[in-house]
């Protein structure tokens, strides 16, 4: 009875073992759901009978190797992101730059179909990969440099202070404070933002299908009104996107200074 009290109660912090059998009961419920919803003549989800028949027709169909084009562009998407975002946040401590790269910021309010036929249009972009990923670069590095901004307009002025006492030069301080001294909320903010990359992956992938991809095998299953297979690629999409959540929270929490007790 007081283990059944702990679980209504605010704040209560629960063992590992129970947290996973509430993971369990909830997947279960909700499968089970699912399963009992699907079971009339009329239903809103298709039925899980479906969706595996689904799963296995696009595994024949070449699922993995859309699996890997949709993790590359991801990773392209990332990379040249980080390069960009990372040093525009961090010379914003310099009057010179602070108001572009607040400037900068404010894209973020930009629609993202007027990016896609701008790119789409541009006699720069060679090909349908370069277009994808350009689209995801811009999208991806306004929100990274403006959530950086929040960050590093959050640090404590004791943690200046400190790093001066210790004789550091202002670009030390740079360097020790907001750089190596915040790489741990970079990497949180990589994992927000990697989470919205990766959700938008469907609509960049199917403007240029040639390309290949997860969003390819939903644009291609939408077209012949195939719900099973759709909402198969959707899991698959799903499930990827936490094992990267996963990784990258790990990742972050690998840093010794970093406390554990407060991940999210």
């Amino acid at each position: 009875m007081a283990s059944m009290k702990k679980l209504v109660t605010p704040f209560e912090v629960l063992k590992a073992p129970h947290n996973l059998a509430l993971v369990a009961f909830w997947l279960v419920a909700v499968i089970g759901y699912w399963y009992l919803s699907t079971t009339g003549q009329k239903h809103l989800l298709p039925s899980p009978q479906s969706v595996l028949r689904g799963l296995g027709e696009e595994y024949q169909e070449g699922l993995v190797p859309h699996i890997f084009s949709s993790l590359s562009l991801c990773g392209q998407a990332t990379f040249w992101a980080l390069l960009v975002s990372l040093p525009l946040a961090y010379l914003s401590t310099l009057p010179l730059f602070m108001p572009v790269i607040q400037g900068i910021s404010k894209f973020r309010y930009l629609p993202l179909t007027g990016i896609t036929f701008y790119l789409a249009t541009s006699p720069l972009i060679s090909s349908g990969r370069a277009m994808q990923v350009g689209v995801l670069v811009i999208f991806m590095s306004v929100y990274f440099v403006t959530s950086l901004l929040s960050v590093i307009a959050d640090i404590p002025q004791e943690e200046f202070d400190h790093a001066r006492s210790l004789k550091m030069s202002r670009w030390e301080v740079l360097w020790h404070v907001i750089v190596r001294g915040r790489i741990d909320y970079a990497i949180d903010i990589l994992r927000q933002n990697l989470a919205i990359v990766w959700m938008m992956l469907v609509t960049v992938e199917s403007i240029v299908m040639s390309a290949g991809g997860l969003g390819t095998i939903i644009k291609n299953a939408d077209r012949y009104a195939n719900h099973g297979r759709i909402f198969a690629a959707q899991l698959v999409i799903l499930l990827i996107g936490i094992l990267l959540d996963y990784l990258l929270s790990e990742l972050r929490y690998s840093f010794p200074y970093v406390n554990r007790g407060s991940k999210n």
